[in-house]
């Protein structure tokens, strides 16, 4: 199986300047901080998401994560960094598993790493949603 073109630069981009690309954690105590974490089992890929959001105006103004896994999951987490910023909760919803794939070009058997990613941004908002009710 070969990885496409983009994931390879994404994962290479991620390892080499990790601090550039959201990598690493947000203190859990801020209010401010909502956090999503998801695992798939069966391969042993982990993504921990935690988004910083402006509660007057539920802007994303800053992400963090941290993905033991995979070359695929480590870019797809790295991707939702990028698509999250600046977005809206509500903006965030919206954002689905089959963008992630499409965007990194993913193969049919790394496909469980965007949707990974996918419910990593619902547990954060649903933690948001808590929080912030």
């Amino acid at each position: 199986m070969a990885y496409s073109k983009k994931v390879v630069d994404r994962f290479e981009d991620v390892l080499n300047n990790p601090a550039a690309h959201g990598v690493g954690r947000f203190d859990p105590n801020d209010p401010n901080i909502a956090t999503g974490m998801t695992g798939a089992p069966a391969c042993g890929d982990v993504m921990k998401l935690d988004l910083k959001v402006d509660p007057d105006t539920d802007v994303i103004l800053d992400v963090k994560f941290k993905t033991y896994g995979c070359g695929s999951a480590i870019a797809s987490s790295s991707l939702f960094v990028d698509m999250l910023k600046g977005r809206t909760i509500e903006e965030a919803r919206q954002i689905k598993d089959k963008d992630i794939a499409e965007i990194l070009d993913l193969p049919p058997i790394k496909l469980h790493c965007s949707v990974l990613a996918e419910e990593a941004i619902t547990k954060a908002i649903e933690d948001w949603d808590i929080k912030h009710k």
